[in-house]
């Protein structure tokens, strides 16, 4: 019981660092840059399961919030008045449910781990262009059309994240049975 218990705060601080590496790994593009982040709070859901892959999420965007800098462009928290915050509340959402997909069944297929990954990202530029709007219109007081909202936080940076969605369930079907033998 305490091995595990001690295994699970391992492998979860794990990803909370990973989530925060990736959001240095990035290709500045306009509005909201390009990063890794997607991946791992992907991959967090994928092997750990959608509460425990939630959880390493929340753990990040706290200890974000709480001033250190591991987003995509500092931290604090002022970072929740930043247009660009409804993503990162779009990939604890993410994580949950795509770890829901995903652990459906002991040893998911390439399609489910697919699915579950395109689900997940559906969810984070749901959250993340919701946000940007709201926030545009009512915060910032410069609303932002619905053309270019969808052309500079969708098309700009979907295919990238296309990317990390197959990568993603390569990844998780790889990893999956080496996390459950552990």
């Amino acid at each position: 019981m305490k091995i595990e218990k001690t295994k699970n705060i391992v492998i979860c601080s794990l990803f909370v660092a990973l989530i925060a590496v990736g959001a240095f790994i990035r290709i500045p593009i306009p509005v909201v840059p390009f990063t890794l982040q997607l991946l791992f709070t992907m991959l967090a859901g994928m092997l750990l399961g959608g509460k425990r892959g939630a959880i390493c999420v929340c753990a990040y965007i706290g200890l974000g919030l709480l001033g250190l800098p591991i987003f995509a462009e500092g931290g604090g928290i002022g970072y929740i008045l930043k247009p660009s915050f409804g993503y990162i509340i779009g990939f604890a959402v993410a994580s949950y449910v795509t770890g829901k997909i995903a652990n459906k069944v002991a040893r998911p297929g390439y399609k489910r781990l697919l699915v579950a990954a395109f689900v997940g990202l559906g969810i984070v530029y749901l959250f993340g262009m919701f946000y940007y709007y709201w926030m545009s219109r009512i915060y910032l007081g410069t609303p932002i059309g619905l053309w270019p909202l969808f052309l500079y936080c969708f098309v700009l940076a979907v295919p990238g994240d296309i990317s990390l969605c197959i990568l993603g369930a390569i990844l998780g079907k790889r990893l999956i049975p080496v996390l459950k033998f552990l």
